[in-house]
């Protein structure tokens, strides 16, 4: 699964596969490096770089974290997925949620018309054998869906429109 995380006002898409070394870093299509983290501890462990080995502290706070590194600390954000693919079309008042990754719908659990509000359940959806559920960016009226039980669908599909209420 693709995570989102905001440094110093940019947005950075990236995931973690597996490796004999123990993860590789990927930014986008690109491999960047293979990397392994040894929690040591109270908000300390030993990361692995590319075979090189660095000393982390962090602190975690919500979607936030701190991390200090190699004499300096960054700020990272933590974006949901689900938000970070979510896209608002203000002047229409729709919402769209996307699929985080190509999939199949196991479980639809809502109606056209249905009053939903953020965070509601909307779908549940397998992909890679796990099965994640669609969530709600925030309160309005499932306006479609795109996709019924048992379709399949790409990443960055849009599996169901809700209109903001008021429109």
């Amino acid at each position: 699964m693709n995570h989102v995380f905001e440094l110093e006002g940019v947005d950075y898409q990236l995931w973690l596969s597996r490796c004999q070394q123990g993860y590789r870093l990927h930014l986008g299509n690109e491999i960047l490096v293979p990397l392994d983290f040894s929690h040591q501890g109270d908000g300390g462990g030993l990361l692995s770089i590319a075979g090189a080995n660095e000393s982390v502290r962090f602190a975690i706070d919500g979607d936030t974290i701190h991390l200090h590194i190699r004499g300096r600390t960054r700020v990272l954000r933590y974006r949901d997925p689900l938000l970070a693919h979510s896209l608002v079309k203000k002047d229409a008042g729709l919402l769209v949620a996307r699929a985080p990754m190509p999939g199949v719908v196991v479980k639809t659990s809502v109606l056209p018309g249905d009053q939903i509000s953020a965070g509601s359940g909307l779908m549940v959806i397998e992909s890679m054998k796990l099965e994640s559920v669609i969530r709600a960016p925030q309160d309005g009226v499932v306006d479609r869906i795109h996709f019924s039980e048992g379709e399949s669908f790409e990443h960055g599909a849009i599996l169901v429109t809700i209109k903001e209420e008021g429109h």
